[in-house]
């Protein structure tokens, strides 16, 4: 009775709550409730962190330097196009979260699992999750900044990968990788300081505030996360990619 009881509240709290989604996007992938993306995302972590790495224990790394190539000069093309069109863009931005959720899974099959960090699964966890509600609930505004922010930004990084997928041939032309961190590191800057801003200006209003607190959250948890990587890789030398090292690609974390 009392469980009965509580799927109902929850049920109807849930009809009250969508019903002030933006009804543009009502019929788009994946924007019809929040179910999808979670089994979606669930079944990432789990493979990413258990069932992929006991697949693989006993079998030799996949050669994926082909579908890397083409995926990493792709992600460059779909991340240009969004920067351009910055209009249903919002979605383009939300689903471009899940193709990259292929980053860790190549890590998985190529046996780089120490690559397979918390800021990587944690980062690649979050951003879809918490876009289907901008998506869903505020498409466009204030929230497109950081969107707009970060695919300039993966144009830089996914070039970085793909000519470092081209193999060794190409690593004398990727000595600027400290610089790309750097570059991400000035993007969470930006992300903050922009919403920050929202909260000082009185006629500066959202439709929903609660999205100004989740990105300002967002802002600075990432800012803190790369910035730890930042000091550990460059400063103490303790989780330097191997380009830095000794010519050869490692490090992936956007």
């Amino acid at each position: 009775m009392v469980f009965s009881d509580l799927t109902s509240r929850t049920v109807h709290l849930y009809d009250e709550w969508i019903k002030d989604a933006d009804p543009r996007v009502g019929d788009w992938p994946l924007m019809s409730s929040p179910l999808p993306q979670a089994i979606i995302l669930g079944l990432y972590v789990y493979f990413v962190t258990s069932l992929g790495p006991k697949l693989m224990e006993n079998r030799k790394p996949f050669d994926l330097k082909k579908l890397m190539i083409t995926y990493n000069f792709l992600i460059v093309l779909f991340s240009l196009y969004m920067c351009y069109e910055m209009a249903w863009t919002c979605w383009l931005y939300y689903f471009s979260k899940f193709i990259e959720l292929l980053d860790t899974i190549f890590f998985v099959l190529r046996k780089k699992n120490s690559q397979v960090t918390f800021l990587h699964v944690f980062h690649h966890t979050i951003m879809p999750w918490t876009w289907w509600f901008g998506v869903k609930f505020a498409a466009g505004g204030l929230g497109t900044f950081h969107a707009l922010l970060n695919t300039a930004v993966h144009v830089v990084m996914y070039t970085y990968y793909g000519l470092c997928a081209l193999g060794p041939a190409y690593q004398k032309y990727l000595w600027w990788k400290k610089y790309l961190t750097t570059l991400q590191l000035v993007q969470f800057i930006m992300v903050t300081v922009h919403i920050g801003q929202s909260f000082l200006v009185k006629d500066c209003k959202y439709q929903f505030p609660i999205f100004q607190y989740i990105i300002m959250c967002y802002g600075c948890i990432f800012l803190i996360l790369f910035a730890h990587f930042w000091y550990r890789a460059y400063t103490k030398g303790q989780r330097l990619p191997k380009t830095v090292k000794n010519g050869v690609c490692k490090s992936k974390n956007n």
